[in-house]
């Protein structure tokens, strides 16, 4: 079973966090009239935040990388947004963190900015505590046997995970991570896969509510979100297309009677140019379209990351005085840490 976020208003899941996040910070007087937002995000979040943006009359300030695609990059300065795209890797041979250093640096900078920072504030996960989870829950009652989710500022997952290890424990929760990702420990690499992984294991992301975690290729995420558009009608992008694979391995060990749900972030419609361009995928070096059963073969090879990912958790204490993470979002994650997700403001998606 998918849980398709295509059709939120911004064309993804982003837009449930985003939301939410700045309405926080509208009732904190964080963010006032004519302030600026200031994110870093790989396409989504920048898309949906340029959204709000626009509805809102904030100006929108996005950093983007090389691995964002054009159609993405398109829809946010459709909104109005500007783009600043961050050439410069880290030192995990990703972009995370030079994105995010100069974000904060841009709003110390810039009178009446806000940084929702996904990457940091509880308020990312929280979000999806609120609202996914519980729909999660309610429209799968009593015959829920996994969930899949892919990480990356771990909001989705982290969300989603606290809410069911709470209130329903007995469903099996599955991380899906890029490979050359450090979310789940191990070493790091630059990877292909758009809106996933990050070098070190994210705030909002607690470990000890992941029950398994399973690390795929780009080629296989990539060929996987291509026949799921081939054979079942389906567009996703590359980060669904590698939980899709994960999935359908859980879906091969499950019984008849047993629903595994899949989080599919957006549709693939923002990938016409990458996932779905040929001459791209050659230059990539991918090999070409697989049938049904070469995608089954693929998924029953996969082998787990981790059964216990907490024990290789990699958490970066270290990194939001070295990012230079703003001290409001720090208060607030203490607070949040303090009364627990429950107790956070309501969520535009709820009730």
């Amino acid at each position: 079973m998918l849980k398709y976020e295509r059709y939120n208003p911004g064309g993804s899941i982003k837009d449930r966090a985003a939301l939410y996040i700045v309405t926080e910070a509208e009732r904190r007087g964080w963010l006032k009239p004519g302030g600026t937002i200031i994110e870093s995000s790989s396409g989504n979040f920048g898309i949906s935040l340029a959204m709000i943006g626009a509805a809102k009359d904030y100006r929108v300030i996005i950093l983007v990388d090389p691995k964002t695609t054009e159609a993405n990059l398109a829809l946010i300065r459709c909104f109005g947004a500007e783009v600043i795209v961050v050439t410069e890797q880290d030192d995990t041979g990703s972009y995370h963190k030079t994105r995010i250093s100069l974000a904060n640096k841009l709003a110390r900078e810039i009178e009446h900015a806000f940084r929702p920072d996904q990457c940091f504030s509880l308020l990312n996960g929280a979000a999806h505590y609120r609202s996914t989870a519980r729909e999660i829950v309610t429209h799968c009652p009593g015959r829920l046997a996994a969930i899949v989710g892919a990480v990356s500022t771990g909001g989705q997952l982290g969300g989603i995970s606290t809410y069911l290890k709470t209130f329903a424990p007995e469903v099996r929760v599955v991380g899906v991570d890029a490979e050359g990702s450090g979310i789940f420990g191990g070493a790091t690499s630059a990877y292909r896969i758009p809106g996933i992984g990050l070098g070190w294991t994210p705030t909002n992301l607690n470990l000890e509510h992941i029950d398994c975690a399973y690390k795929v290729k780009d080629e296989q995420a990539f060929l996987t979100a291509r026949a799921f558009a081939r054979h079942e009608g389906i567009l996703m992008g590359p980060s669904s297309g590698a939980c899709a694979l994960v999935a359908l391995k859980l879906a091969q060990e499950f019984g008849p009677d047993d629903r595994v749900v899949c989080m599919v972030a957006d549709g693939g419609d923002r990938y016409v140019h990458t996932l779905f361009n040929e001459d791209w995928m050659s230059r990539q070096g991918f090999g070409a379209d697989i049938d049904v059963e070469a995608i089954r073969r693929m998924a029953k090879e996969l082998r787990p990351w981790s059964a216990t990912p907490a024990a290789s958790a990699n958490y970066r204490q270290d990194l939001a005085e070295c990012l230079e993470v703003p001290e409001s979002t720090l208060r607030l994650n203490a607070e949040i840490l303090a009364r627990g997700y429950e107790h956070s403001q309501a969520s535009p998606f709820i009730d």
